[in-house]
């Protein structure tokens, strides 16, 4: 295996949002803002690095009967971390995920990686999984988050700083809200398998 092409396979064919199609409750509930998307697809990061490293490397020592709940104990403990970390020092965006952090523990991201890779791969091509996955859910998250905090709000701002500044008036506040979740992911979903469908028909 060559360890680019498994960093690039977690951002472009199994991405875990629209290549794998999971993870799609945290992604439609905290895209808001940038920043939000940031914070949540950090702490997802560390949470499925950590735990594809750690599953990985106890993977012969744990017997498949009762793997998924030992699965999900690690997983636990690495969440634990980060929403002690987060309370601790970032209390803002903190409150702004909520219930969110501690629900990384059932995300079916971490979980499925766990199942489907690390179980069957050594230390080093797990990380690497990892960090390729977390990073295609970064930039979903952002992209998401982008594309509805500046409809919704005419601007982009993230940790103070403003990066983005339109002047779309009236701003369409329903794109930060529930709905201007499901119209975004829809359009960009509908976007990504016409593209799937275009290439397939050429062929490959």
């Amino acid at each position: 295996m060559d360890p680019l092409s498994e960093f690039i396979r977690g951002i472009t064919r199994d991405n875990p949002t629209f290549g794998l199609v999971l993870g799609l409750c945290p992604t439609l509930a905290v895209t808001t803002s940038v920043e939000n998307a940031i914070g949540m697809a950090a702490g997802t990061a560390f949470v499925l690095v950590c735990s594809n490293m750690l599953v990985s490397s106890l993977r012969k020592l744990i017997p498949a009967t009762v793997r998924l709940p030992i699965f999900i104990i690690i997983i636990a403990t690495f969440v634990s971390i980060v929403d002690m970390i987060m309370e601790a020092y970032s209390p803002s965006m903190y409150a702004a995920l909520g219930v969110f952090i501690p629900l990384i523990v059932v995300n079916c991201i971490i979980i499925g990686r766990a199942e489907a890779y690390a179980n069957k791969n050594n230390v080093f091509y797990s990380f690497i999984d990892g960090l390729g996955t977390s990073t295609g859910f970064l930039l979903v998250l952002m992209l998401i988050g982008g594309i509805r905090e500046l409809l919704g709000t005419g601007q982009i701002v993230t940790f103070g700083y403003t990066l983005i500044n339109l002047p779309v008036n009236p701003s369409i506040t329903t794109m930060i809200l529930a709905p201007g979740a499901f119209l975004t992911i829809g359009a960009l979903m509908g976007i990504v398998n016409y593209q799937k469908e275009k290439k397939m028909a050429k062929g490959g």
